[in-house]
């Protein structure tokens, strides 16, 4: 194979760089925002990349979209009314939507362009964008959640890019003091937050801004995940108040299929490597 066969992403600050076998580039396209590209790959499925960094592949999303989604939904006692900034690819919102005692979930992202080539390239990522309980908008983020009415939301899930461009107004206090405001007393904010391996200078950052912005409480769920930078991802839950014991029964008893996520998952990821518990601010 030649280079022209690859598609490398350097990833500077992890000093490392992730590369797959393409066959050819499927589609393009520039939105008002950034670059959008598919490219279809010999054993990956087909790649979605924006401004030419690595979003999602075929063959192994589900990891992240079952991690942001499910232990987040599992900790709240009662979760009815979600929120999902950002996760223009759908796929978070098909896995909040297997939860049938969610009565509504609101997907807003910036970018028509991802949803639309999502549901091109990936629809089975799109699969519940019709249900009656889904409300799709394509808005600023920051707006909307700053606009939510307070105290009226369960879980707020943080479904982002890398903290630059469109997103880099998703990781500050700010931000997250709009989502303290619109969420319930026992609401929970879940965010994406990068690679517990060479990155959790970063996730003390996050657990920093959302200090300040009033949460108190702090859990990081780490996962595999092949198509990001150093293939071991996390995502991290805060809360204003008190732990996250989550309804192990409700999750071992789960009626829909996961090819991740299950209790034991839940359970093992929650239990921290000691490297990275003691690198972690509490």
């Amino acid at each position: 194979m030649t280079e022209s066969n690859w598609h490398y992403e350097p990833f500077e600050p992890t000093g490392s760089a992730i590369g797959f076998r393409i066959t050819r580039k499927l589609d393009e396209v520039q939105s008002p925002f950034q670059k959008i590209e598919i490219f279809e790959s010999t054993d990956w499925g087909n790649l979605m990349l924006i401004d030419g960094a690595m979003m999602l592949t075929t063959d192994d999303n589900f990891f992240y979209h079952e991690m942001i989604a499910h232990p987040v939904l599992f900790t709240h006692r009662d979760p009815r009314r979600v929120v999902i900034i950002g996760g223009g690819d759908c796929g978070t919102l098909r896995e909040v939507l297997k939860h049938k005692g969610v009565a509504k979930a609101t997907q807003c992202d910036i970018d028509e362009q991802v949803t639309r080539m999502a549901e091109k390239y990936f629809p089975e990522l799109c699969e519940s964008n019709h249900d009656p309980r889904a409300e799709l908008l394509f808005d600023d983020g920051l707006a909307y959640v700053k606009n939510l009415p307070e105290n009226s939301v369960d879980v707020i899930i943080v479904d982002s890019t890398d903290p630059i461009g469109p997103a880099e107004g998703l990781f500050n206090a700010e931000f997250f003091a709009d989502c303290g405001r619109a969420l319930k007393d026992d609401g929970l904010l879940v965010q994406q937050s990068e690679s517990p391996i060479k990155l959790l200078g970063l996730i003390n950052q996050m657990r920093d801004e959302m200090r300040k912005a009033g949460f108190t409480t702090f859990q990081t769920l780490p996962f595999p995940q092949p198509c990001y930078p150093t293939g071991w991802w996390s995502v991290t839950m805060a809360r204003k108040a008190g732990g996250f014991d989550f309804r192990e029964a409700d999750s071992a008893a789960k009626t829909f299929d996961t090819k991740y996520y299950t209790a034991d998952i839940h359970r093992g990821a929650a239990s921290l490597p000691p490297f990275v518990k003691a690198a972690l601010k509490d």
